[in-house]
């Protein structure tokens, strides 16, 4: 009995040990929070106690992947099942490790990637490395960039359309759509290409406007110059973005926001999201 026992016993400390093993997620420190926030993992189901509390226990709280008949993890939130609640979720685009991501199922049929959210007073300090911008930063619950790198990766597996939604000075909600929607790889400056406009905000990304132009421009930081000013967009106004020289758009910002003439410096919220596009 007490060698049962004992197997019974290595065998439950293997298995809590194996558990995590089954995550590649590099980004979690964008959770901040606990793995029970993630919607996409479950608890196996409990089973009869057969004798051993150790077994059971493990049971109860070891994360479930998906099974070995399931295709595997969303590359996307356009995979999540619709009547899904909005959430975190862990996401694996093709040929990269596993990311969590905040998905949101409830606007415009759902299944939207959010790669940015900010709000006016947003305790995320905005101006920070390119390195930082890669890899992401903040909260994904909250305000937070998913990561340039990320973006690119998620925005290379399909065609691709993005929506920006703007809260303005009084609450009021207004949209941005492009119909398409792509990053270039690091290589290229993570440069950025937009498709054709709708939307309640004005089109404030493709402005006719060179020194204001932020489509086809490539992404700049504070220690990393890439747009056409004589100096640093991303320096003097404290924040990471494809700018020109220097912008119609200030997004990723402590403070109030800038969408074109919809809110110049004083946009209450931003939120960016990718999915598919319909005709794809």
């Amino acid at each position: 009995m007490a060698t049962r026992y004992l197997c019974l016993l290595i065998l439950t400390s293997l298995l809590a040990l194996a558990a995590p093993l089954v995550f590649d997620i590099k980004n979690l420190h964008l959770l901040n929070g606990t793995m029970d926030e993630i919607m996409n993992i479950h608890p196996e189901p409990v089973q009869p106690d057969e004798g051993d509390p150790h077994v059971r226990q493990v049971r109860d709280v070891a994360p479930r992947p998906p099974a070995a008949h399931d295709p595997g993890w969303p590359k996307d939130c356009s995979e999540i099942p619709p009547g899904s609640h909005s959430g975190v979720y862990i996401i694996q685009p093709k040929g990269l490790h596993q990311l969590v991501v905040y998905c949101e199922m409830n606007t415009t049929s759902g299944g939207w990637t959010v790669i940015q959210r900010n709000q006016k007073d947003t305790a995320v300090t905005w101006a920070e490395s390119w390195s930082t911008y890669k890899y992401g930063f903040g909260n994904v619950r909250s305000e937070y960039w998913l990561g340039t790198e990320y973006i690119y990766q998620i925005a290379k597996q399909k065609v691709y359309q993005v929506r920006f939604i703007i809260s303005d000075n009084a609450n009021n909600i207004k949209f941005a759509d492009y119909n398409l929607f792509s990053v270039e790889d690091e290589a290229h400056g993570y440069r950025l290409r937009l498709g054709s406009y709708t939307g309640t905000a004005g089109d404030a990304m493709t402005s006719d406007n060179p020194s204001t132009m932020h489509d086809n421009m490539k992404f700049s930081t504070k220690d990393r110059d890439q747009d056409n000013y004589s100096r640093n967009c991303a320096y003097s106004y404290e924040g990471g973005w494809w700018f020109s020289s220097c912008y119609s758009v200030r997004l990723n910002f402590k403070g109030g926001m800038t969408w074109g003439n919809l809110c110049k410096g004083d946009c209450k919220s931003s939120l960016i999201l990718i999915k598919p596009a319909l005709y794809c």
